[in-house]
C-alpha cells in the first residue's frame, strides 16, 4: 500500500491522471471514501489519463453508470444507491471488456475482481486528502 497527501482538487485529479496513463482495458479501480471525499475528482483525472475528456466526468449517483469515450473508454460506476444483491444484477463484469472501470462504493460489489486496484480517499480538512492505494500512484519518471 502506498499513501499520498493531496492539498487541492487539482492534486487529487493529478494522482488519478498518473494512474490512468498506466491502465489497460479490463483494469478495475475500486474507489472507497465518504461522500465528498474527492472520488469524482480522482475519476476526472483518471479519465484524462486515459485520453477521455475530463469535462464530461460527473458523479453517476443517479445514473449508476456513465461511459466516457476516448482511446481507452472509461466506465464510471457509482453503487451508492444499490444493495449488494442489486449490484449483482448489473453484470458489471460485462462493462470491463475493452474499457477501464472505476467503481465508487465498491463495498456494495461482493464479486469485485480480486486483482482490482483499491484506492481509498479520506478527507483531512477542507481540501486535504489522504489517498491510499494498493499500487503506487506516483507518476513514472520520464525516460
Amino acid at each position: 500500500m502506498t499513501s499520498h497527501v493531496t492539498r487541492s482538487e487539482a492534486e487529487t485529479s493529478a494522482l488519478g491522471r498518473a494512474l490512468g496513463r498506466r491502465l489497460s482495458a479490463g483494469d478495475v479501480v475500486l474507489l472507497a471514501g465518504p461522500l465528498g471525499a474527492g472520488k469524482t475528482a480522482f475519476v476526472r483525472g483518471l479519465a484524462e489519463g486515459l485520453g477521455c475528456d475530463p469535462e464530461d466526468v460527473s458523479s453517476p449517483t443517479f445514473t449508476i453508470v456513465q461511459r466516457y469515450d476516448g482511446p481507452l473508454p472509461l466506465q464510471h460506476v457509482d453503487l451508492y444507491r444499490l444493495s449488494p444483491v442489486e449490484t449483482d444484477d448489473l453484470a458489471l463484469e460485462d462493462l470491463m471488456e475493452n474499457a477501464v472501470m472505476a467503481v465508487e462504493w465498491p463495498e456494495r460489489w461482493p464479486r469485485a475482481p480480486v486483482d482490482a486496484i483499491a484506492v481509498a480517499i479520506e478527507p483531512d480538512g477542507d481540501t486535504t486528502r489522504r489517498i491510499t492505494a494498493s499500487i503506487d500512484l506516483a507518476p513514472e519518471p520520464a525516460a
